[in-house]
């Protein structure tokens, strides 16, 4: 077998029409710009690896938005609400039980807890034929709830364990992802953190390719389309989009963890209008139907915000708002997109023109 075989072989269960990027160029471009991101650390010290990390949660929470709105067709508000659920989670089994064990144990409890919400509210939504701009709604108003709700729990007789919710203060000191056990556990935090963070990005990111572009990518596509086609020609529209749209809550709860162990603080905020409008503008302007655009568009519009917001801009958010007026109004299939069309036109383009001037007789 070939390098050139084993490649084909190696790549192909991420590769079909779902997604952008199934040539060998694309893979070559893909592990250079991976190779650049892992030497990040080195090249530009700790401080900007740590502040670069948070750029990559954010793009594993706008995965769950793309696999649940691109490919199924569920506009969703409720990522945040499933974000900061594992974020508060996490944040009161570390510091309850703290120590290096419980700290690990309670990344994948605050992950479950989140999917299981995520199931909760879509069995109802869904098994209650609830469809279209009321899901978009449903979702909204159950995350604005927990806004209001969170909020009001400064009191002490809001706390669990030995821990205060906090009200709008929120729970501060959550300790950092640890793994190991007593002298063996290593904390992350800086370079290893970010390190960690690019490689769940990658898993989760290389999950999502193999997932739509399978059967089951299929019937998500098609229910999106059409779901009362989808379900003469067999399938349970309701079950496809409750498992996707548990799917998503999970991947949401992951990126909530990782938040709340990045920046030792979790707070209502996160289920504020404006934290849960911001993952719809990321998936939007990179394309809503392209898993890369979602992660390039998400680091690239935070860390457009944050240069802003470092200048001492006050005008940030209307900035990206207007980035999503000019994305709806002159590329609505999303950035990433309009640049592989733009792409292959021109590369089209050449190629007919190199067989005319072969073609042409002497």
């Amino acid at each position: 077998m070939g390098v050139g075989s084993f490649f084909d072989r190696l790549v192909e269960p991420f590769e079909g029409p779902n997604t952008i990027g199934n040539s060998r160029p694309f893979w070559i471009g893909f592990a250079v710009v991976l190779v650049g991101l892992f030497g990040y650390p080195i090249g530009f010290g700790t401080y900007a690896a740590s502040s670069a990390a948070l750029y990559l949660v954010y793009a594993i929470l706008a995965l769950s938005l793309s696999v649940v709105w691109g490919y199924t067709g569920i506009l969703s508000f409720g990522q945040v609400a499933f974000f900061g659920v594992a974020g508060y989670s996490f944040g009161l089994i570390s510091l309850n039980l703290s120590s290096a064990l419980t700290t690990m144990l309670a990344l994948p409890v605050a992950v479950i807890l989140a999917t299981i919400a995520a199931f909760v509210l879509g069995y109802f939504m869904f098994y209650g034929d609830v469809r279209n701009v009321y899901v978009t709604i449903l979702t909204l108003v159950v995350t604005l709830v927990l806004n209001t709700f969170m909020a009001q729990t400064a009191g002490s007789e809001w706390t669990i364990g030995t821990v205060q919710l906090g009200g709008f203060n929120g729970i501060p000191a959550i300790p950092n992802l640890t793994f190991g056990v007593g002298g063996t556990a290593i904390a992350l935090d800086d370079a290893a953190f970010y390190w960690f963070t690019l490689v769940v990005l990658l898993v989760v990111y290389l999950g999502l390719r193999a997932l739509v572009n399978g059967r089951f990518g299929y019937a998500m596509v098609a229910a999106r389309e059409d779901e009362d086609r989808t379900a003469m020609l067999g399938y349970d529209v309701r079950r496809i989009k409750l498992l996707v749209f548990g799917l998503g809550g999970a991947i949401a709860g992951l990126s909530g963890v990782l938040y709340a162990s990045w920046g030792n603080y979790i707070s209502p905020t996160v289920f504020g209008i404006t934290f849960a409008s911001i993952p719809v503008v990321w998936v939007t302007v990179g394309g809503r139907r392209s898993l890369l655009g979602a992660v390039v568009a998400t680091v690239g519009l935070e860390w457009f915000r944050q240069q802003l917001s470092a200048s001492g801009s006050q005008y940030a958010m209307i900035v990206v708002g207007v980035i999503l007026l000019i994305a709806i109004l002159f590329v609505p299939e999303g950035v990433v997109p309009r640049v592989k069309n733009v792409v292959l036109a021109a590369r089209n383009r050449f190629q007919t023109t190199s067989d005319s001037v072969e073609s042409t007789p002497e």
